[in-house]
C-alpha cells in the first residue's frame, strides 16, 4: 500500500537541532527528518494504546 506523504516545514531551538543531529552524526538516523518521522511515529502509537 502506498503511502501519501506530505512536506512539513518545522522551527526548532537550535538545542534540540544539536540534540538531533548528534544522532544522526552518530550514525543512529540517516537524517533529521528520518529521526523526527520516528519520534513522531512513536508518539503516535503510543497515544493510540
Amino acid at each position: 500500500m502506498k503511502q501519501d506523504i506530505e512536506i512539513l516545514n518545522v522551527r526548532l531551538p537550535d538545542e534540540i537541532l544539536k540534540w538531533i543531529d548528534g544522532f544522526v552524526k552518530g550514525g543512529i538516523y540517516n537524517s533529521r527528518s528520518e529521526m523526527i518521522r520516528e519520534f513522531v511515529r512513536e508518539y503516535v502509537q503510543k497515544g493510540e494504546e
